[in-house]
């Protein structure tokens, strides 16, 4: 993008008074920002309002230093070989999922794997949900990527703790060369990680699948901005799986979001007794798929399924094991409950509890509880 054509997006981005909605109106009426910013006052007016007409008569006083600032930034390498870009509303590469929603961004900022292609979005999930997930949901959030990657498809989400970062981690398990892996959506400017935490995660993103903002360099982690960038999430992806989410979350949002788009929503279930599960309880009573295996989500949306996995080769020693599981169940459960559930004595029940904790398939949670991990 030539340095004025930059400018005049960013111009009008940051124009006091405009909105996605009164600048998409405008780009309608004039074309791009260049002939926006030609019109007389009064033709101006006769799409936007008085006060909107006469504020995009002024530079904002910001626009030279965040000019400079993007430049620099566009010009700037990222480890890894990661291309950084933008694309804006009047992009041919805009991605045309998002494109069709009801209010795209003006413009993309975007750090990717070398030569990523945003028509890969085309083959995408979205994966949203609780930022203080049980072990259970994190790990079904991380199998659920890691299947999704090994099918094909790219997981969309938000970076955030808890089920958005399992999800990228599982999607990014499943990489292959030339694929987009994971892309994620943030609510900050992209010379920003936030959380700071997933500073390691956000670099990997970057190098094997897409980090997106619409927000400009240097803007950083409001409030408000965490459930605007929910749109952008749920309008890239061709169907939105809540995996963990309280009544109260934000990952409701962008199934909210999704719905209104036209687009399929999907609701891993949970322990009726956890208030992790209500929010995905209430979706599924809302109409919401039920989801229990990846091939639900790819029957739905069409997708071809994944390759069966290989059968594991049965061991006589482990003879106890699917009696544990079996008991277990899958609610958290203690000590003397399974041991009336399964008639195994205390320490062979200790001995068999490490074995599948080790092996990933039980959780050892609080107040000398246990809990099983499905596999997906």
């Amino acid at each position: 993008m030539a340095r004025d054509e930059l400018s005049d997006w960013l111009r009008l981005a940051l124009t006091p008074g405009i909105g996605n909605v009164a600048a998409r109106a405008l780009l309608a009426a004039f074309g791009l920002p260049a002939g926006i910013f030609s019109q007389t006052r009064q033709a101006l007016s006769q799409v936007a309002t008085q006060a909107q007409a006469e504020a995009l008569q002024g530079v904002p006083a910001e626009l030279p230093a965040l000019l400079g600032r993007t430049i620099e930034w566009l010009e700037g390498t990222e480890a890894g070989g990661a291309t950084r870009r933008i694309v804006t509303l009047g992009d041919p590469g805009y991605p045309a999922a998002l494109l069709e929603t009801a209010d795209p961004p003006l413009m993309l900022y975007l750090i990717g794997a070398p030569g990523f292609e945003l028509a890969q979005l085309a083959r995408s999930i979205a994966m949203v949900g609780s930022r203080n997930p049980t072990a259970q949901g994190a790990e079904n959030a991380r199998a659920f990527g890691r299947a999704f990657g090994e099918a094909g498809l790219t997981v969309v989400s938000g970076l955030a703790l808890g089920i958005d970062g399992a999800a990228h981690e599982g999607a990014l398990e499943a990489a292959r060369p030339g694929q987009l892996a994971t892309v994620a959506v943030v609510g900050t400017g992209l010379d920003r990680v936030y959380p700071a935490r997933h500073r390691e995660l956000a670099h990997r993103i970057a190098a094997q699948g897409l980090l997106v903002s619409e927000y400009p360099l240097g803007t950083p982690p409001l409030n408000q901005n965490f459930p605007k960038r929910n749109r952008i999430i749920a309008g890239l992806a061709r169907g939105t799986l809540v995996v963990e989410a309280a009544l109260r979350s934000g990952s409701l949002i962008t199934a909210r979001l999704a719905a209104e788009e036209g687009r399929e929503v999907f609701a891993i279930p949970g322990s009726i007794h956890s208030p992790q599960s209500r929010g995905c309880h209430a979706l599924i009573r809302q109409g919401a798929k039920l989801v229990e295996s990846v091939a639900d989500v790819l029957e739905e949306l069409r997708f071809a399924p994944p390759p069966p996995p290989p059968s594991p080769a049965a061991d006589d020693d482990d003879a106890a094991e699917p009696a544990l599981l079996g008991a277990l169940g899958f609610d958290p459960v203690s000590l003397d409950a399974l041991c009336d559930r399964s008639g195994f004595s205390p320490a062979m029940l200790q001995a068999q509890l490490l074995e599948l904790e080790l092996a990933g398939r039980v959780a050892r949670l609080p107040g000398g509880l246990f809990q099983r991990i499905a596999l997906g």
